[in-house]
């Protein structure tokens, strides 16, 4: 994994250190989110390994954050969740057996949950996976520093971002200025509601960090994560300079018809709607994915 730290230009007690760890397969970035001032942190978005042609999992990417808390001492307040990731596997479930701490996602997952149920014609799932289902609004500390829970949806109905003192990580929102938006064709998103949550995002202050949950190099330039609110709306390829709703609207659900479904999908929500956990093990002691043919 490639790993960069990113630290506030002032120190400040509002002013988290930030570590992404880039998956370079999935294009995701894990945060390790610190309070320096205690050595308290949190954990965003947390992937575990997973090969489509064997079936195999590993907790690779995980070991790389467990291993850097380990050496920095880290005590780890929260393992959090933005949304249940269509494109890698959640470890926050590895993580939680790791480190103990608690694990938190929007409470939205709720109708995520109901909406794939219909799909893979399974038995309900349970909200006991998670420790905090967050509402919008929701605070929290990170050891000294204050957190706040904002709902973003639109590439999902449960897409939440995370603000801590002056930086937010927006997952599926807004990725790096040359990259745009994530995309909102999946069941239960909206380009006109992801412009919505954008514009929450873009009305926090101009030098507010923003960490995005994705990164496709585009053009082959090496993998960024960090931006601020002042690039985004000046840079950003689809919002930027004030684009109007109605014309983004268009120029995303354009883009999304062009767009192959992601690769894990189908596999990784049955794992990410449990929280990172595999479905329950057979008789034969083996856990299975349930792949719907030709409903997409």
């Amino acid at each position: 994994m490639n790993v960069s730290s990113s630290s506030p230009v002032a120190a400040s007690q509002a002013s988290p250190e930030v570590t992404g760890f880039y998956h370079e397969k999935t294009g995701s970035i894990v945060y390790l989110v610190v309070d320096a001032a205690t050595g308290h942190a949190a954990i965003i978005d947390p992937v575990l390994d997973f090969d489509v042609r064997s079936g195999r999992t590993a907790t690779t990417a995980a070991d790389a954050v467990l291993q850097t808390i380990a050496e920095r001492r880290l005590t780890i307040d929260w393992i959090l969740d933005t949304h249940p990731h269509a494109d890698h596997f959640s470890a926050a479930a590895y993580m939680k057996s790791k480190l103990g701490a608690p694990m938190a996602i929007g409470e939205k997952v709720i109708d995520i949950q109901k909406l794939w149920q219909t799909i893979y014609n399974v038995p309900p799932y349970s909200t006991d996976y998670w420790d905090r289902l967050w509402k919008d609004g929701d605070s929290f500390k990170i050891g000294s520093l204050d957190a706040r829970v904002m709902l973003c949806a639109g590439h999902t109905l449960a897409s939440v971002t995370y603000v801590v003192g002056d930086a937010a990580f927006i997952h599926d929102t807004l990725f790096q200025p040359d990259a745009g938006s994530a995309r909102c064709d999946f069941p239960g998103g909206s380009a006109a509601v992801l412009y919505d949550s954008i514009q929450r995002i873009l009305a926090l202050p101009d030098d507010t960090r923003l960490f995005t949950g994705h990164d496709y190099r585009p053009n082959g330039r090496p993998a960024q994560w960090e931006s601020t609110v002042a690039q985004q709306k000046r840079d950003n390829t689809h919002v930027g300079g004030g684009r109007d709703r109605d014309t983004y609207v268009n120029l995303r659900e354009a883009r999304d018809k062009t767009l192959p479904l992601p690769e894990l999908m189908l596999a990784a929500l049955q794992v990410n709607l449990r929280g990172g956990r595999l479905p329950e093990p057979e008789d034969n002691g083996c856990s299975y994915l349930k792949i719907p043919l030709n409903l997409f």
